[in-house]
């Protein structure tokens, strides 16, 4: 365990989810590379990449989204 204090959960799900989200999708999109063997490379770079842009977006947005969320629906 890293021990990071709780107070920072939102931001350590936000840097989680994104990753493995832009790991997902820079796969499928690299997916046609597998043939010609450049896939591990291609991926890679386009992983980080996407990770570096998600980052922000998922931390910051995430709180606006779940008020969003919260107005639409009820219990």
């Amino acid at each position: 365990m890293l021990g990071i204090p709780r107070k920072y959960v939102h931001q350590v799900f936000g840097i989680l989810q994104s990753g493995l989200t832009s790991g997902l999708v820079s796969a499928s999109a690299s997916a046609p590379l597998v043939a010609p063997g450049s896939f591990l490379g291609h991926w890679l770079g386009a992983w980080l990449l996407s990770w570096l842009m998600m980052v922000p977006v998922v931390v910051f947005a995430a709180p606006g989204i779940r008020r969003l969320a919260d107005f639409l629906t009820r219990d």
